[in-house]
């Protein structure tokens, strides 16, 4: 296994990200709208707390989370849930001229098959999938451009590392259910709906279940401690992830 991997007991890669993009703010980083409290693992106010409801599942898949600047600092960012669920999830923070080393040693670890996952209207036809085939004695790894529309373009457009690699385009038929953070298109998708899809494609159907209901989850204690109701741990969303806890 890579070593840009966290074992699954252990703090994930995008909090130690956090920790690291922490440690260079020049002034505390404050969420936008609130100066309460937060659960330092979940990030969710203090009494709507969420780590109780993190999913235990097993997947095949690897995750690659390039997160544009202060994306791993926001509270309300959905690569921490995917790094909650997903055992071997990677996160690299993004600079137009810097490449931490680690990322290209991960892109050529063979025991990964790695593509990107964007809109296959960016790229060049012929690097462009719409399926996941995995070659015999690898596994495949997606790399997931965590940022807002405006800054995953630019960050495709600049990421010159990674054009070798194939395209995944997905075609989703829903619209993003995601409330925390609207796109002004609809069929955008937040990145842990955008890593379920392609669990899903990958075959690992249990953790992309999984994932979808932490995600719906996850909203539903964010905006109820942002609007102070009270929550039903019974509901319909709870009860639906309750299969997936250890």
């Amino acid at each position: 296994m890579s070593d840009s991997f966290a074992p699954f007991a252990e703090r994930h890669a995008v909090a130690r990200l956090r920790d690291e993009r922490l440690a260079r703010c020049t002034k505390p980083f404050v969420a936008r709208g609130s100066r309460a409290e937060r659960c330092p693992q979940c990030r969710v106010m203090a009494g709507y707390c969420l780590c109780a409801w993190r999913p235990q599942v097993a997947s095949r898949s690897g995750m690659c989370l390039l997160m544009h600047d202060v994306e791993a600092l926001k509270p309300s960012n959905t690569g921490w849930l995917i790094a909650d669920v997903v055992e071997r999830t990677s996160a690299f923070g993004w600079s137009r001229t810097e490449v931490d080393p680690r990322l290209p040693a991960l892109i050529a670890d063979p025991q990964w098959q790695p593509c990107v996952v964007f809109p296959g209207e960016y790229a060049a036809p012929g690097r462009v999938v719409d399926e996941v085939r995995v070659e015999e004695g690898r596994r495949p790894l997606f790399i997931l451009l965590d940022a807002t529309w405006t800054q995953a373009r630019k960050m495709f457009r600049k990421s010159p590392y990674l054009d070798h690699l194939p395209v995944l385009s997905l075609q989703p038929e829903q619209v993003s259910r995601y409330r925390l953070r609207r796109s002004r298109r609809e069929e955008h998708l937040c990145t842990a709906e955008v890593a379920a899809l392609c669990l899903e494609l990958a075959g690992d159907e249990q953790a992309a279940r999984a994932l979808d209901a932490y995600l719906d989850v996850f909203s539903l204690h964010y905006l109820s401690a942002k609007h102070r109701l009270p929550l039903d741990s019974r509901d319909e969303m709870h009860s639906r992830l309750l299969s997936f806890l250890g």
